[in-house]
Formats: C-alpha cells, sequence, structure tokens
C-alpha cells in the first residue's frame, strides 16, 4: 500500500514539475533577455543564466531520469551508453545551476558591500565570462562519470543500465575524483552561500546604523536615501533566491552526509526513513529549478509595490504642500 501510494506521488509530482517548469523558465529567458525589468545587465545575464541552467536540470534531469523512468523503465534510455550521457548531463546541469547560483550571490555581494570594486567588477563582460566559464567548466569536470559504469545486462549484443564499475571503488584516481566532487557539490556552495549571506547581513546592518545615526546627527526627517533604496532591491533578490537555494537543498545535504558517514547503499523498502529522506531530498532539490523564476518574480513585483507607495505618498505630499501654499 505504502510502495503504490509513493509510486503515485513520483507519477503525478514529477510530470507537473516539468509542465510548470519548462514554461516558467523559458519565459523568465524571453522576459529577462529583453532587458526591461528594472535591472542591471550584469544582473540579467546572471539571471538568463541560472534560468537556462534550470531549464536543462528539467529537460535532463526530470524528464529522462525521473518521468521516462516511471511510465518507461525499459525504453532506450537504459542503453548503457545513453544512460551514461544521462548522468553526466544530470550532474553538469545540477553543478550549472549551483554554481550560477553562487557567483550570482558574489556579484551582488560585491554591488553592496564593495562599492569601489563594483564599477569594474559588476558588468555585462564580467558576468557573461563567468556564466560561460561556469558552463564549460561543469561539464569538463562531470565527463569522467561517463567512463564509471558498465553494462548490467547484455541482451542481444546491446547492454543495458547502468553498473557501477568495481574499479570505481579501489582506483586511486576514481577516489580523488569521487572525493573531490563531493566537496565541490554540494558541500562547498552551501558553505560559500552562508559565508556570503552572513557577511552581507553583517555589513548592511553596520551600514545601516552608520547612516541613521549621520541622519540623525543632521536632524533629517523622513530622509529618503537613494542609495538605501537600491541597496534594498539587491538585497531582496539577494536573499530569496540564495535563500530558496540554502533552504531546497537542506535536506540534500543532511543525507549526503548521512550516507557518506553511515555507507548506507541500500534500503528495506519504500517504508525505511532513509529511503524516504533521500527521496524528498531529491523532489525539492528538483524543485529549486523552478523556485528561482517564481521568487524572483514576487520579489520584483513586491519591491514594485513598495517603490509605488512610496512615489504615491511623495505625489499626495507635494500635493498637499501646493493646497497649502495658495
Amino acid at each position: 500500500m505504502h510502495e503504490t501510494a509513493s509510486g503515485l506521488l513520483y507519477a503525478i509530482y514529477y510530470p507537473v514539475l516539468v509542465a510548470f517548469g519548462i514554461p516558467a523558465n523559458i519565459a523568465a529567458i524571453m522576459i529577462l533577455s529583453q532587458g526591461n525589468c528594472a535591472l542591471s545587465k550584469c544582473t540579467t545575464y546572471y539571471l538568463v543564466g541560472m534560468a537556462a541552467a534550470d531549464l536543462l536540470i528539467v529537460i535532463t534531469g526530470v524528464i529522462p531520469n525521473r518521468i521516462v523512468g516511471i511510465y518507461f523503465p525499459a525504453s532506450y534510455m537504459s542503453i548503457t551508453p545513453v544512460c551514461s550521457l544521462k548522468i553526466v548531463l544530470i550532474y553538469a546541469s545540477r553543478d550549472i545551476s549551483v554554481w550560477l547560483t553562487v557567483a550570482f550571490t558574489f556579484d551582488r555581494v560585491v554591488a553592496i558591500c564593495c562599492q569601489r570594486v563594483e564599477a569594474k567588477y559588476c558588468t555585462k563582460k564580467t558576468a557573461a565570462a563567468v556564466v560561460w566559464t561556469v558552463f564549460v567548466l561543469s561539464c569538463l569536470q562531470n565527463t569522467p562519470w561517463y567512463f564509471k559504469f558498465e553494462p548490467l545486462y547484455i541482451i542481444d549484443e546491446v547492454p543495458w543500465f547502468c553498473h557501477t564499475k568495481l574499479i570505481f571503488y579501489s582506483a586511486p584516481l576514481w577516489v580523488i575524483y569521487s572525493s573531490f566532487n563531493c566537496k565541490a557539490t554540494p558541500f562547498l556552495p552551501f558553505f560559500l552561500l552562508l559565508l556570503l549571506n552572513g557577511l552581507t547581513v553583517r555589513y548592511i546592518v553596520v551600514a545601516n546604523r552608520i547612516r541613521r545615526a549621520l541622519c540623525h546627527n543632521k536632524n533629517l526627517e523622513n530622509f529618503n536615501d537613494p542609495e538605501l533604496q537600491i541597496r534594498k532591491k539587491s538585497i531582496v533578490l539577494l536573499f530569496t533566491i540564495s535563500g530558496s537555494f540554502i533552504v531546497l537543498w537542506m535536506t540534500f545535504i543532511v543525507h549526503f552526509v548521512y550516507y557518506r558517514i553511515t555507507c548506507t547503499y541500500s534500503y528495506t523498502g519504500y517504508d525505511d526513513p532513509i529511503f524516504i529522506l533521500q527521496e524528498v531530498g531529491y523532489m525539492l532539490l528538483l524543485l529549486n529549478c523552478c523556485t528561482n523564476t517564481c521568487i524572483y518574480a514576487v520579489a520584483s513585483i513586491r519591491q514594485r509595490r513598495v517603490e509605488q507607495y512610496h512615489f504615491n505618498r511623495k505625489a499626495e505630499k507635494q500635493a498637499e504642500e501646493e493646497t497649502l501654499r495658495f
């Protein structure tokens, strides 16, 4: 019964994820590419790259790996070369999405905390170089996974399924490569995001105290600081995107740590708590490929409402002053 319920959940969840994720990310790419979102060219380029990476995750990770596996378990996607290539693409697209999130976070931290460097670093040229470097390096880094597998069965001279070679667990190069990858993703990006957001929060708290003290000393009432307004917009975008990444990856990180410590390679069944933790981690991880677009849209709408509110208040105040003047 529990197995049937779990299968039904997967059969519904992943098609819905695809039905929402593909059009949402395509729409985000098209809208952001037009450059009419009141964002800098640098920020726009990062967001387009992140939306493209999320789209790749849906296409390579959800469709062939989850949906095809559920509805067509013995399809051509299970042939060993195709299966190996599929795994390389899944890991590569995942790494691209993760490291672009880190790169975008670093760019926003520079814009908020290091304004002397902002003019040189936060440019479209730098963003393009970073995005394409992440794409190329992620593909190159994950190419060796293709050679990790061997056929599980050979039927009519056709190799089927991906079975890990025994040499993977004993060869020094494979051990080093596997250890490097588990540190490069997900531990290092997760740590960097926490560190960068922590530094940003600390800088904002200190900077706001200083500016408020200056305004108080100058006896300024209702002081409208344009720098603070720009900073607020960057902070909203930064915290919503990097914060959602941290939350949605947390379950996967917990399971990954448990898996590495206990070397748990098999599960007792669908009701095994560790198996449930693993599957929930994967589901949330794949959900992350759709949330950036939605969270950005919500954050932008909220920011525009705040800006419109302040604009209307300012217009009302000017109208009152004009009325009193006459």
